[in-house]
C-alpha cells in the first residue's frame, strides 16, 4: 500500500486549484499562436480567418507570430518550449507529426509536447504531369514510364521533407520506381516549371488545379485522397488507379503545449469550430481547395495519433536526414 501524506494531498490541492483559477481568468492578455513559416503560407491563409473569429469572442487579440526556418522546427521548438497556461499555441500541419524523425536536432518531441486542439482544414493532393513532357494519362501509364527509365521523370515539390516529398517517396516505394526528386523553395516554383515543362510532374492541390487545365499544358493522374474532387470528377483517386491505401493529404491545425489546462483547449476547441462553421469561413476555404473539418478534439486527437505513426514510418523507410 502507498501512503500519501497529508503535504502530498495539500500541494496536490493547491495545484489543482490554481490551475483551474488560471483558466477560469483566461485570456487576460493577448494570446499568440505561432506560424511555424514565413508570411503569407497556408499557415496564415488558414490560421489567421479562424484567429480572427476567436479573438473577437474571446475579447483579446490573437497575435500570428510566423517564425520561419529549418522546415518548421524553429516554430515548434519555440512553441513546445512555452509555458502551457493558454498564452502561446501553434498552428501546425502535418509536418508536425514527423519532423522530429527527419530533423534530428529538431529540438522537441512531437507527441510529448503537443496537444492536439482542432483541425482547421484539409487539402487532398494530386499527381499532375506536364503532357508535352511526359505523354501519360494514367498512374499505370506513369508507373510503366519510370520503369522504363528509372530516375529519369522528374517530380518538382515545395522542397526536401515537405508532404509531397513524402509521398513521392511513398510512390517509389508502393509501386517499385525511381523518380528524380527536384525540390523547390515552394509549391508555387514547382507549379510553374511543371506548366512550363521544365519539370515532369508535381504534386499539386487537388482543389485548386481546375483553372490551370484549361490550356491542356497539364494532366491530373490521380488524387491522393479518400474521395474524388468535384472540380475534376473523371480523375480517380490513387485506390481507384491500383495503388491501395496510398493517402497524401495536407492538414493544418492548431496545437497547444501539452499541460494547458483542459478547460482551455476546450474553449479554443469550440470557438474553432465555430468559425469554421461560418459560411464566409467555408467559401474561403472552398476557393484555396480545402475542406472544412468539424470533429470532436477526441476525434481529432485520433486521426493525429494516426497520422504520426503513418508518416513517421514513410519517413524512416525513406531514411531522410535534414540539418
Amino acid at each position: 500500500m502507498v501512503l500519501v501524506g497529508r503535504r502530498e494531498v495539500l500541494g496536490g490541492l493547491l495545484a489543482a486549484t490554481a490551475t483551474g483559477a488560471r483558466a477560469a481568468g483566461w485570456p487576460e492578455k493577448p494570446v499568440v499562436w505561432i506560424a511555424p513559416a514565413a508570411p503569407g503560407s497556408p499557415f496564415d491563409a488558414f490560421g489567421r480567418p479562424v484567429a480572427a473569429h476567436v479573438a473577437e469572442k474571446l475579447g483579446q487579440p490573437i497575435v500570428v507570430d510566423n517564425r520561419s526556418g529549418a522546415g518548421g522546427t524553429i516554430g515548434a521548438a519555440m512553441a513546445a518550449r512555452a509555458a502551457p497556461d493558454g498564452y502561446t499555441m501553434l498552428l501546425g500541419a502535418t509536418s508536425i507529426t514527423y519532423l522530429q524523425s527527419i530533423y534530428p536536432s529538431a529540438g522537441f518531441d512531437f507527441a510529448r509536447d503537443f496537444a492536439p486542439i482542432s483541425a482547421l482544414a484539409r487539402v487532398q493532393l494530386a499527381l499532375a504531369v506536364n503532357r508535352e513532357r511526359l505523354d501519360v494519362s494514367t498512374m499505370a501509364q506513369f508507373i510503366e514510364a519510370a520503369r522504363q527509365k528509372p530516375d529519369s521523370i522528374e517530380v518538382g515539390t515545395p522542397g526536401l521533407g515537405t508532404v509531397p516529398h513524402l509521398a513521392t517517396e511513398l510512390l517509389q516505394d508502393r509501386a517499385g520506381i525511381r523518380l528524380h526528386h527536384v525540390p523547390y523553395r515552394n509549391g508555387g516554383q514547382a507549379l510553374q516549371d511543371t506548366l512550363s515543362g521544365q519539370v515532369a510532374a508535381t504534386w499539386i492541390n487537388a482543389g485548386a488545379i481546375a483553372g490551370h487545365l484549361k490550356d491542356g499544358k497539364v494532366r491530373v493522374l490521380a488524387i491522393a485522397g479518400r474521395r474524388r474532387e468535384p472540380l475534376l470528377p473523371d480523375v480517380p483517386t490513387m485506390d481507384e488507379a491500383g495503388l491501395k491505401d496510398f493517402r497524401a493529404v495536407a492538414w493544418f491545425a492548431l496545437f497547444a503545449p501539452r499541460r494547458t489546462p483542459e478547460a482551455i483547449l476546450d474553449r479554443v476547441h469550440g470557438l474553432v469550430q465555430a468559425g469554421l462553421a461560418a459560411e464566409e469561413v467555408k467559401a474561403a476555404w472552398a476557393e484555396q481547395g480545402a475542406k472544412v473539418e468539424l470533429e470532436s478534439r477526441a476525434d481529432f486527437a485520433r486521426f493525429v495519433d494516426q497520422e504520426t505513426v503513418r508518416w513517421n514510418a514513410i519517413a524512416k523507410a525513406a531514411n531522410i536526414q535534414l540539418e
